[in-house]
């Protein structure tokens, strides 16, 4: 094993971690982790503290680097830059940004109020749910370096793809009006000292677990069930990789649902452990976090049913084109 293979075994698969748990349930316990109830807490307690652990810390790191970029700053970073090039910085400052496409929103409404492109801001709404940072060391967690890369360059050509289409179409007019009423003013930022930054940072770690904390056991606690009660059988006769349908199934089911990524993780990790296609669960996954219930009827209030209609198509369409590619190329990742 090389130093990197190590390093990302103990710091980012934490199976320091996963023996320390494995010895609690046997010991403590009293369970056999080779049994559905004592594997089932096993990967609920595992994958519970490993998340949580992961997720502080990077919030922490990416918050404080998020402080040298308030909004105000922001809009003038993407005012100065035009066409495609504008599309893809958008994407990539939504990388950067909240952690589910709700809170996205309100960021949406204040680019667009500040006059950008249509287009650059629905790049920016498109990737913020999608690949941000701290989702992206989740998914090399749980699965590795390769897959997590993969489903960042996917994610971040969907969201400039999506983007450019809606901005050539012209669909300013079906924003909302007062969207790009009521202009905010240019307000003058305050330079932060290292300890502002630091609470801050620290702020934004206890904003966000106390927004996710519940999706996170939820989610764990659907992947615990997956894992270990559900049978093989059933779940491949419905989305196995075999199965043609499986990612329109898997899209469509996560549409209804509202969580953060955070907590459709661990499900998309039992799926695959039961032999559901990679791109199936990711299918499933991309549409919980980018297309939920709660999100699209918080968009419907600031822009209109026929461009809602145009955003659903084009991220539905990506995620079932993502997700066939995985299935069919995935093996190479693994």
């Amino acid at each position: 094993m090389t130093v990197f293979e190590w390093l990302n075994a103990q710091l980012l698969k934490m199976e320091w971690l996963s023996s320390l748990t494995k010895s609690l349930v046997e010991n403590v316990f009293g369970l056999d982790t080779g049994e559905r109830l004592g594997g089932s807490i096993h990967f609920f307690i595992y994958d519970v503290i490993k998340i949580f652990i992961l997720l502080c810390l990077l919030i922490l790191i990416i918050s404080y680097v998020q402080s040298f970029f308030p909004p105000e700053r922001t809009k003038k970073m993407l005012g100065r830059v035009g066409g495609f090039w504008a599309n893809i910085l958008g994407a990539l400052l939504g990388t950067v940004t909240p952690f589910c496409s709700c809170s996205s929103i309100p960021l949406f409404i204040g680019f667009t109020n500040a006059g950008l492109p249509i287009g650059v801001t629905f790049s920016f709404l498109i990737s913020s749910p999608l690949v941000d940072l701290a989702s992206v060391i989740l998914l090399a967690s749980i699965f590795n370096w390769q897959i997590a890369i993969a489903y960042v360059i996917v994610g971040l050509i969907l969201a400039v793809i999506g983007g450019t289409v809606i901005g050539k179409a012209k669909l300013e007019k079906y924003v909302e009006p007062f969207v790009f009423s009521n202009k905010l003013l240019e307000m003058q930022q305050e330079e932060l000292s290292k300890k502002d930054r630091l609470v801050y940072a620290k702020d934004q770690v206890l904003q966000i677990i106390k927004k996710v904390w519940l999706y996170i056991l939820i989610g764990v606690g659907i992947g615990a069930l997956i894992h270990n009660w559900i049978p093989q059988s059933i779940i491949s006769a419905v989305l196995g990789q075999d199965k043609w349908y499986s990612v329109i199934i898997a899209t469509f089911v996560g549409v209804p649902m509202y969580a953060d990524i955070f907590g459709t993780l661990p499900i998309a990790e039992a799926l695959v452990l039961k032999g559901v296609g990679l791109g199936t669960a990711l299918s499933f996954m991309m549409a919980v976090t980018a297309l939920s219930l709660p999100s699209m009827i918080m968009l419907k209030k600031v822009v209109k049913t026929r461009l809602l209609g145009i955003f659903i198509a084009i991220v539905t369409i990506g995620i079932l084109i993502i997700g066939y590619a995985f299935n069919t190329f995935g093996y190479l990742l693994m």
